[in-house]
């Protein structure tokens, strides 16, 4: 999601093992140009950087990059929306021939981001609403998620229970699993939302965590609380293990890393249920979706990774401490075929 540091941030290119972040490779045989020849230049511009769902979701991307032969260069906002405007502005400088756009504020990369249109360049976006057909937006299918681990807690908390919702509005993917829950709350009059918290200022979890314990003295009868960010939930599993709230109280999330499938596995753990897509296969989405609009094809204009739905019960019965090990023991959360042309082959 989103961390809003309005700080001086400088603009920075990053890579593995050196200053500049550039995946590249040889020319595809039998692939369409300018994929045939390799080292085509993408930018990656990202918001923030920090956190494991950001770091996996850039590890698919250039993953990505280097099979497709692309040269990636990431650039980082630093957190701060006005300094990743200035990054896509950067990359349209260097002369880029893809930017792929990942999270932000709409209202300040909207004309950014046509300039970029404007100028021949190749965009998509991740997680973010450009409001423009010739963008294409990659997200989880938000909906999905937030209905999948909704679902779960109905199953295990019936359609009567008092909840906390931690939630900061203005962020697509947040303002999405949003609308889900107040349809929930509608079709379950039941459902009683006591109270209503949240930040998205860093460190995140920590901040969540001193909101969150003072609402749980607030209302302690909250036995339900709906956490869609892992952030926010690593922020409440903190304040309900230090008020000794543990066995009281259920939290449902979204996204997930290998801390959080640890810290869900801790004994006595409040962290019950989550669903994700994998990070690193968005990631990876992304690269392929900018790359076909750069072949002269059509990935389409909304563009989903289905989510799975991961409960405690699940990652106790088949022994999953990583995110690695979840890949492994449930491939449809470790791979998707969206945004893929044959010419690219089958691996992500």
């Amino acid at each position: 999601m989103i961390r809003l540091v309005r700080t001086l941030a400088c603009i920075v290119l990053v890579a593995a093992g050196s200053g500049v972040g550039r995946a590249s490779a040889a020319g595809l045989a039998g692939a369409p140009a300018p994929f045939d020849k390799g080292g085509i230049p993408v930018a990656l511009v990202t918001l923030i950087s920090d956190g494991d769902f950001f770091q996996a979701y850039q590890a698919g991307a250039q993953r990505q990059a280097r099979a497709l032969g692309i040269d990636l260069r990431v650039l980082q906002g630093r957190g701060d929306a006005a300094a990743e405007r200035d990054a896509v502005q950067q990359a349209i400088t260097l002369g880029v021939k893809g930017i792929i756009i990942d999270h932000g504020m709409p209202e300040s990369l909207r004309d950014v981001a046509q300039a970029a249109v404007a100028a021949g360049i190749k965009v998509v976006s991740f997680d973010v609403d450009l409001a423009n057909p010739r963008i294409p937006q990659i997200q989880h299918d938000d909906r999905a998620l937030a209905r999948a681990v909704l679902d779960q807690a109905l199953r295990d908390a019936g359609d009567r229970f008092v909840a906390g919702y931690v939630y900061v509005a203005g962020f697509a993917p947040l303002d999405r699993r949003n609308a889900v829950w107040q349809e929930v709350k509608r079709a379950h009059p039941g459902i009683r939302e006591a109270a209503r918290w949240g930040t998205a200022t860093s460190p995140v979890a920590t901040a969540v965590a001193d909101q969150s314990q003072a609402v749980f003295r607030a209302h302690p009868d909250i036995t339900v609380v709906f956490a869609p960010w892992d952030e926010f939930a690593r922020g409440v599993a903190l304040a309900a293990d230090e008020a000794g709230l543990d066995a009281r109280i259920r939290i449902y999330s979204a996204d997930i890393s290998t801390a959080d499938i640890q810290a869900m596995r801790a004994p006595n753990s409040p962290w019950v249920a989550t669903a994700a897509s994998d990070a690193s296969v968005l990631g990876a989405v992304s690269v392929r979706a900018d790359a076909m609009l750069l072949a002269g094809e059509d990935p389409g204009h909304d563009i989903t990774v289905p989510p799975t739905l991961v409960t405690r019960g699940l990652l106790d019965r088949l022994s999953i401490d990583t995110v690695e090990q979840l890949e492994q023991r449930l491939p449809s959360f470790g791979h998707s075929d969206a945004a893929r042309a044959p010419w690219m082959g089958t691996g992500e």
